[in-house]
């Protein structure tokens, strides 16, 4: 980390100490102090307090106003709140902030409230008017869109290939599913990377093929499009690779995120994310999982971005490598995730009995976590569907049994239909359970209406069984499935509201305290980062974020309209609302591409010979392939 604890804390305690007993000497002055607000602590020894001081990046006092104060000098930088609420900065349980900056770069498909796309042909005109427009897309030969959702359609279906034909006849048109498990390709874009009537699938993905004549429909599904994605990714220079990175932490920042996680990121992303680092121009602290199914992870895993469980997690200049990230199924709104039930209504062409499906086999699975426990990786794996989980318990109780005595705290991650008993397995497992209450907005009609049916769709995210089980939990947004929207992920942890207003799950709710909790001290646990995150305690990270109203004294239906004013890492303002309503440090908005984008100068320049030196000439050469 930037400040170490281990050479801070002991004088940091020790004048504590001094001056609990000797009131009358005032304490060495901080550099910052925040008042004249309600300060959420999360700290369940003193949940409550008026002011904040900050010297070298970490706290060293909470309390009530008067008493921090004390801690004012004549260089004391004052922030007064004005009435506004202090909380400890979010902590990114799961999301994919490299894939965050993708979603920048391309046409904005996402559905209301996020976007404006509720059927094919505003798509379509979408994704035209987005080509005459976008500098990078005629740069790189492709024309990109995110976010689409079948289920928000009005014709409840994914667009063809013939109807990304009408963007362009000649030029590669690649959408992406909002759930980032899918994608639709025009007929160029299948041209180029040579998938025809007589291709295969490939493990654990599917080319969906018109059963009347065997061609390829565009849509791709699970490996199918990621192999697909990998081959028509942008071929960006070190400049660019950064520039998109930058994208993704800007636009979390602007949801109070002062961690980010990457949570399946390749190889090339990690190195990306070095060069970043090795530069300097990262604000927020990035925790990377690289993808283990993909080649040259393991020499990733080395100092000084990685340490094992056994260390204390340490970041190079905002960055490190948290552990190792697996995949066993797909999407519960896309219906690929692996159930032991089938679906309530199978998709168009699927037979009644269809549950999805894995995309690794058992003996995989066993073999990666063993290893896992062998080398100290932390893992966090993707099941969505129960079916999933079990293979994942399975895996993990067999790892186990050969390697006994590790713990590397597994990541559940998702959960989406987790039984009751299986939540007894991940606590006897140790395994951590990060869930995804926010379907409860974006899908639940749909998980209820035709992906699970009524019964089965109160449980989705079930964070009451695991509270009830006495056990912590993490809440996320998957960024760029859902935009890194903080207060929509309290949100839904705590109402469970769907879009058309209906509660999903009464038992499943939890209050706003715990809700906060799962983004803040229990999602630093989770990343073995609890002694420095988390809460606002003397001694940890000045991460804080500035919220418009106290979440704990709204009504509970309003908590997704509180706005983030300031995001502040180490003591640093890291993103700022102006009062107009604007940021005025922000990303670019969603279908802005990089190229048109104005970079402000409070986020460093990328220089006009077009890189950061040595740091950007590795990334080149990741990105390119010619590094390995």
């Amino acid at each position: 980390m930037k400040h170490s604890i281990s050479k801070w804390l002991p004088g940091a305690l020790a004048v504590t100490a001094l001056f609990g007993c000797q009131t009358d000497l005032p304490p060495p002055p901080a550099e910052a102090i925040w008042f004249n607000g309600p300060v959420i602590t999360v700290d369940d020894n003193a949940p409550e307090a008026r002011a904040v001081a900050v010297r070298d990046g970490r706290i060293v006092a909470v309390g009530e106003k008067d008493a921090v104060l004390r801690y004012q000098g004549d260089s004391t930088t004052m922030h007064d709140l004005q009435g506004k609420t202090l909380l400890p900065g979010f902590v990114d349980a799961h999301g994919h902030v490299s894939f965050v900056g993708f979603q920048a770069m391309s046409a904005n498909l996402l559905p209301p409230p996020d976007g404006g796309i509720s059927s094919v042909p505003e798509l379509v005109d979408t994704l035209q008017a987005f080509a005459k427009t976008s500098e990078l897309s005629k740069q790189f030969g492709i024309i990109y869109g995110f976010g689409y959702d079948d289920s928000q359609l009005a014709e409840k279906r994914h667009p063809s290939r013939t109807e990304l034909d009408q963007v362009s006849a000649d030029t590669p048109v690649l959408i992406v599913h909002q759930s980032a498990h899918f994608g639709v390709l025009n007929s160029a874009a299948l041209k180029k990377i040579g998938i025809t009537a007589d291709s295969p699938n490939p493990p654990g993905g599917v080319i969906v093929k018109d059963p009347k004549t065997g061609e390829p429909t565009g849509l791709l599904e699970e490996n199918a499009f990621f192999m697909a994605l990998g081959k028509l990714f942008p071929k960006m220079n070190g400049e660019q690779a950064v520039a998109m990175l930058k994208e993704g932490e800007r636009l979390y920042t602007r949801f109070g995120y002062t961690t980010l996680q990457d949570g399946r990121s390749s190889p090339q992303h990690v190195k990306v994310a070095m060069g970043a680092a090795q530069a300097g121009v990262l604000k927020a602290d990035i925790v990377s999982y690289p993808d283990i199914l993909n080649e040259g992870v393991d020499e990733l895993m080395v100092p000084p971005f990685y340490h094992n469980v056994d260390s204390t997690p340490q970041y190079h200049n905002h960055f490190r490598i948290g552990g190792i990230k697996l995949t066993l199924d797909g999407s519960p709104q896309g219906k690929t995730a692996w159930l032991t039930e089938p679906y309530y209504q199978p998709p168009h062409g699927k037979a009644d009995d269809y549950a999805g499906y894995g995309v690794v086999k058992d003996d995989k699975v066993v073999e990666v976590y063993t290893k896992a426990l062998e080398n100290g990786w932390q893992t966090l794996t993707h099941a969505n569907g129960d079916r999933a989980i079990d293979q994942m318990i399975m895996g993990w109780e067999k790892a186990e049994a050969a390697v006994p005595g590790v713990d590397v705290r597994p990541v559940l991650i998702h959960g989406q239909t987790l039984r009751k008993d299986q939540v007894a397995e991940l606590k006897t497992l140790g395994i951590f359970p990060s869930l995804f209450p926010m379907h409860t907005f974006y899908w639940g009609d749909w998980h209820r209406d035709s992906v699970l049916g009524p019964e089965r769709a109160e449980n989705i995210s079930p964070t009451g069984w695991v509270q009830e089980a006495g056990m912590r939990f993490t809440t996320h947004h998957d960024a760029p499935v859902a935009l890194p929207n903080a207060m929509r992920v309290l949100d839904a942890t705590v109402n469970r509201t769907t879009r058309s207003g209906k509660v999903l799950g009464e038992a499943q709710k939890v209050s706003v305290m715990t809700a906060l909790k799962a983004m803040t001290l229990w999602s630093a646990y989770q990343h073995f980062e609890d002694a420095s995150k988390g809460s606002i305690e003397v001694g940890k990270l000045a991460d804080f974020v500035v919220l418009s109203e106290n979440p704990l004294e709204v009504e509970p239906q309003t908590l997704h309209s509180l706005t983030v004013l300031e995001t502040i890492k180490e003591g640093e303002s890291i993103y700022q609302r102006s009062e107009d309503g604007a940021a005025a440090v922000q990303a670019p908005p969603l279908g802005v591409s990089m190229a048109q984008a104005q970079w402000p100068a409070s986020h460093g320049h990328y220089g006009a010979d077009g890189c950061f030196g040595p740091a950007l000439e590795h990334i080149f050469h990741a990105l390119n392939g010619t590094e390995h």
